[in-house]
């Protein structure tokens, strides 16, 4: 079986998660994966630690689980671009790929000499991707950016916590991860142009125009009604009853997502009364009456164990689930079916492998390919050279000696 981007190959310049996210991402759709690492530095995130993977003997090796995430399907080359010798090999190597994807600070590129205003008339195929905190234009364009801060601004950390507490963040890099996610859909219409066309484009991605783009319903609530969104907790600003609930032995969760399902939850917990409620019987209702209904359901929902409620509302149609803690995601039996956690060799692991999260891609003719595992710091630099540039070992041999690669 072939994977779909079999035969399509990326020089990688990303570090951190969104980049990675993206080219991940492409490398388990069958891409080959060519990421580019300062010489003796590498990837920030390889130092993001602890955790890192362990070796025979106990101790952490120089591989973070932070790295480990976001990294898999590719090969590691180190190369050092601010040289002159460095900048002509990127150029070689180049011309023997699909896309590039970059994520330096605006202008960086240009100083290197590998723009795309540089690359565009040597390679007019090329996709080329730019990842920033900002994006190329605007006021805020020379900044550095962070997740936190696209967080921040972007608005999500305003509706997020509970409405007495201060602003919180989203608990994984999820602007970030987004902002990969955008970048791959990207990259795969320009290549799809491309197809048609033959010609290649340039894409410019920022940290904060996809953040303000996934504020999505949260968003079009204030676009629509002119009224600023506030921070409701586990609750749902459009339906009700939506939120985290006691019950006999912990909590859980309770997502009623239209009237009969509200009904059918109210017969089960032995209150029927509430769905003819004139306050509850829509859903419309239900949202202008929230504050009167969560004063009742508490006592309603510590009638029955999590148990209980999971598996009886399971069997009406009605969503509700625990809460699951990380440990129990991993052990849940629908995410183990799926195959969410996978495991690969790696030279450095004490164990022989590295546990992983898997692709939730499911192809019925395609599957996901695992690979490689996260790569070790230039671990593919000798390889690759010869594979694209053919360069002989003396030639490697005086780019290592000069700090090149």
């Amino acid at each position: 079986m072939t994977a779909p981007l079999e035969g399509l190959r990326v020089f990688d310049l990303t570090r951190i998660l969104a980049g990675p996210t993206c080219t991940q991402l492409l490398g388990d759709l069958g891409a080959d994966i060519i990421k580019v690492e300062r010489p003796n530095a590498g990837d920030d995130t390889r130092k993001w630690g602890p955790p890192y993977v362990r070796d025979a003997a106990g101790r952490d090796t120089t591989e973070s689980a932070y790295y480990l995430s976001s990294n898999r399907n590719k090969r590691s080359i180190t190369l050092d671009i601010s040289k002159p010798e460095g900048q002509a090999l990127a150029r070689r190597l180049i011309a023997h790929c699909d896309v590039m994807i970059e994520n330096f600070k605006v202008g960086d590129m240009a100083r290197y000499g590998l723009s795309y205003a540089d690359l565009k008339e040597e390679f007019p195929g090329l996709v080329y991707c730019s990842i920033t905190g900002f994006g190329q234009t605007g006021p805020y364009a020379p900044r550095a950016g962070y997740d936190l801060l696209a967080q921040g601004l972007g608005g999500i950390m305003s509706v997020t916590g509970e409405p007495d507490r201060p602003p919180m963040k989203v608990g994984v890099g999820i602007a970030d991860v987004m902002c990969g996610m955008y970048a791959t859909v990207a990259i795969l219409a320009a290549l799809h142009h491309r197809e048609r066309t033959g010609q290649g484009q340039y894409i410019d991605l920022a940290l904060l125009d996809s953040q303000v783009a996934w504020l999505v319903n949260v968003g079009l609530n204030y676009l629509t009604s002119g009224e600023v969104p506030q921070r409701v907790g586990n609750e749902h600003p459009n339906i009700v009853p939506y939120n985290v609930m006691p019950c006999a032995d912990g909590y859980v969760i309770l997502a009623v997502g239209n009237d009969s399902q509200f009904a059918k939850f109210c017969d089960f917990a032995g209150r029927p009364d509430l769905a003819e409620d004139p306050r509850f019987a829509t859903n419309e209702l239900r949202v202008r009456n929230r504050k009167a209904l969560y004063d009742l359901l508490p006592e309603i929902t510590r009638a029955k164990t999590q148990a209980e409620w999971v598996d009886g509302l399971a069997k009406l149609g009605v969503p509700c689930s625990p809460v699951n803690t990380v440990d129990q995601v991993f052990a849940d039996p629908q995410v183990r079916s799926r195959g969410m956690q996978i495991s690969l060799p790696h030279p450095l692991a004490g164990k022989g492998s590295v546990d992983l999260i898997g692709n939730p891609i499911k192809f019925s003719e395609t599957p996901v390919d695992y690979r490689r595992p996260p790569p070790t710091l230039g671990q593919h630099t000798d390889e690759v050279l010869r594979e694209l540039l053919d360069l002989p070992d003396t030639e490697l041999a005086d780019l290592r000696e000069r700090g090149v690669i």
